[in-house]
């Protein structure tokens, strides 16, 4: 039994069906889970029109006249629910999971022992149903922070938003994380005023420092406003808007911000509350359920996938751990799971990661030299026009071996998989730098950043000695200095 519809769930009670399992799948809403309905589907949709719209403000410095196109925003957020809806149909729906072999339930579950659990369904008396085996992939929720008058004020998470039904004369957004940063540039590019608030030093604190600087640069350049090491004091409607209170460590008297609507983005939590873990001996944390490399927990019989673990919470990761499980419990393969996980936040530029980052590196004492760069040389962002961006490679001097990669650029989504895919097998930049890339691509950037570690190996001394042998006459270069790109 699978308790949670979205993609771990979906993943492993399809998997496990298919493998010749009895498999159920609970789910108390529709299939699809934060991905389809909350997260990645609806955010990447609303990203793209708000790309569309903007590239029609812009159409100037690609020779054309800027157009200002009338839209209504109702018909915007329509066409996101219209792509949910298909891809929900296509992948999600339960008559697909049935067909596979998979008992779809409507219900909430609760655990009873670690064997069986108790099923709530809407205007029925509760069953019990039991099982060999259990994975618990229930996801997680938006966390909310305790602010005075927030609960009293009406706002929007990013379960939420999606159905808002106005265009926000001005939105301020509580968070600066991937979700805050993503909805904060869409609903700018359509015309929204746009504050972003967030008590720490920067935006993006798991990536990169240096990137999360340059998107922040690119995203005040749109005309979003940041107020970044301020905390949010108090939350209120004054008449038809709202204020959000702001103070700071040293300055006690507080910044008002009015607005039209709030988003909160300050993370998300496990859903466990309502699974009665300590009936089934389940540990769990603040952070979720604790889980080991083969997504096992404590109790033999169950599992757990997913953002309801606590750790990093992307769809690809949830997958993943499904796939880890199943061929745990289905084929009794041991198999573990890889933390070579890469993470990108879609803004315009988007930002990528994978492997060790640079704060890691240093924590670990380990010994490595940073490989950059700049989209100002890709010769593809030059003709697309999208020339904000830099790569840097985190890796070791003399081998080349890869501990790291970090990417803000156009496509810098797709571009750190061939980072992914060589930290994962130990392919070196050496051999990155060996493999012909082709030309013109956003891809060469990698090769182009790869080809900066032969770079720093050029050693005039080796020309002096070719020099010498074959008679050439050409000058001695320096040696190249730590960040000289060529």
């Amino acid at each position: 039994m699978v308790i949670g519809g979205g993609a771990a769930g979906l993943t492993a009670s399809g998997m496990a069906a298919s493998l010749g399992a009895r498999a159920a799948l609970v789910e108390s809403e529709k299939l699809g889970g934060d991905c389809t309905w909350h997260g990645c589907i609806p955010s990447k949709t609303l990203l793209k029109s708000a790309a569309v719209y903007r590239s029609m403000n812009t159409a100037g410095r690609y020779g054309f006249r800027d157009v200002s196109p009338y839209f209504e925003f109702e018909n915007v957020l329509r066409h996101v629910r219209e792509t949910q809806q298909h891809l929900y149909e296509d992948a999600d729906k339960p008559e697909i999971y049935e067909e596979m072999g998979v008992h779809v339930l409507r219900a909430h579950a609760k655990f009873l022992d670690k064997h069986t659990v108790e099923l709530f369904k809407n205007g029925v008396a509760p069953e019990k149903v039991t099982s060999k085996y259990f994975v618990i992939a229930t996801g997680s929720v938006p966390r909310v922070p305790e602010i005075p008058g927030l609960k009293e004020t009406k706002f929007y998470t990013n379960e939420t938003i999606f159905a808002i039904d106005f265009l926000p004369e001005k939105l301020a957004v509580i968070g600066a994380g991937p979700i805050g940063i993503e909805l904060a540039q869409a609903f700018k590019r359509f015309g929204s005023d746009v504050v972003v608030i967030d008590s720490g030093e920067r935006i993006l604190q798991h990536d990169d420092a240096e990137l999360a600087q340059l998107l922040k640069k690119e995203l005040h350049n749109e005309g979003i406003e940041f107020f970044l090491k301020m905390h949010v004091s108090m939350v209120g409607e004054f008449g038809k808007r709202k204020r959000v209170f702001l103070k700071t460590a040293e300055n006690p008297v507080p910044k008002i911000i009015e607005c039209d609507a709030i988003l909160v983005a300050t993370g998300r939590k496990a859903n466990i509350d309502s699974l009665n873990l300590q009936a089934a001996g389940v540990k769990f944390t603040e952070k979720g359920v604790t889980i080991d490399k083969s997504c096992q927990t404590n109790v033999s019989n169950i599992y757990a996938c997913g953002d309801v673990t606590g750790g990093l919470q992307f769809t690809h990761v949830a997958e993943h751990h499904a796939k880890i499980a199943i061929s745990n419990v289905i084929l009794k393969l041991p198999l573990k799971t890889n933390d070579i996980i890469p993470w990108v936040t879609y803004t315009a530029p988007e930002v990528a990661h994978v492997g060790m980052t640079e704060k890691v590196l240093k924590e670990k004492g380990k010994d490595y030299e940073v490989y950059r760069f700049p989209f100002t040389k890709i010769d593809r962002a030059i003709t697309d026009g999208k020339t904000a961006g830099l790569i840097k490679v985190f890796a070791k001097s003399r081998s080349g071996k890869i501990y790291g990669a970090t990417i803000l650029g156009e496509h810098a989504g797709e571009m750190i998989a061939e980072y992914g895919l060589a930290i994962k097998h130990g392919i070196s930049l050496k051999q990155i730098a060996d493999t012909i890339h082709a030309y013109p691509t956003y891809a060469l950037g990698n090769r182009r950043a790869a080809d900066q570690w032969y770079i720093q190996k050029q050693s005039p001394l080796l020309v002096k000695v070719l020099k010498k042998l074959f008679g050439y006459r050409g000058q001695v270069p320096k040696k190249p200095g730590k960040h000289t790109i060529i």
